[in-house]
């Protein structure tokens, strides 16, 4: 089985419960289903986050069911349960081993989108097709060549596209 390979150790758990908050039991009488214990959900989470798993792969290793452990994963990163368990970490990292704090580096890239093209462009003109209406038999959608509101073009303007029946 792989619950003893996957498993959190007892030492680490004593660490680790401290970051967990209480829990509050929002079930209107008081009672409900008995809620899978801390450590079960976090092995189930450790076990998919070393092995990539899916989350329902997680019903045939036994460690705990796939939807309670996502379920106490989502929980767990918006209370920021996570967050804990890394500050935690790092600093009883610090305190083991010692972090130069005096040395800090930051990574990072900045490139140009492959297929972003240029800033200013001009915009090609499309045929005049709104959402969900269909282009008369004609192609050209029902209005004259120039703007569809009707109104003429800006003097100098030129179209970047035009119809092949139209006349210049």
């Amino acid at each position: 089985m792989a619950e003893n390979r996957f498993s959190v150790s007892d030492a680490l758990w004593a660490r680790i419960q401290g970051c967990l908050l209480p829990r509050k039991n929002t079930h209107r009488f008081g009672g409900g289903r008995p809620r899978r214990p801390d450590r079960d959900c976090l092995n189930a989470i450790l076990f998919v986050l070393r092995t990539g798993c899916q989350w329902k792969a997680l019903d045939a290793t036994g460690i705990c069911p796939g939807s309670t452990a996502h379920d106490r994963f989502q929980q767990w990163v918006e209370d920021g349960t996570f967050l804990r368990f890394w500050q935690a970490g790092l600093l009883a990292y610090d305190e083991l081993k010692g972090i130069d704090w005096s040395f800090l580096s930051m990574d990072g890239a900045m490139t140009k989108a492959p297929l972003g093209g240029e800033k200013h462009r001009p915009q090609p003109h499309r045929p005049g097709q709104r959402r969900n209406q269909t282009q008369s038999a004609g192609g050209r959608g029902g209005h004259s060549l120039g703007r569809r509101d009707g109104r003429s073009q800006p003097a100098g303007h030129v179209p970047v596209w035009t119809h092949p029946g139209a006349r210049g």
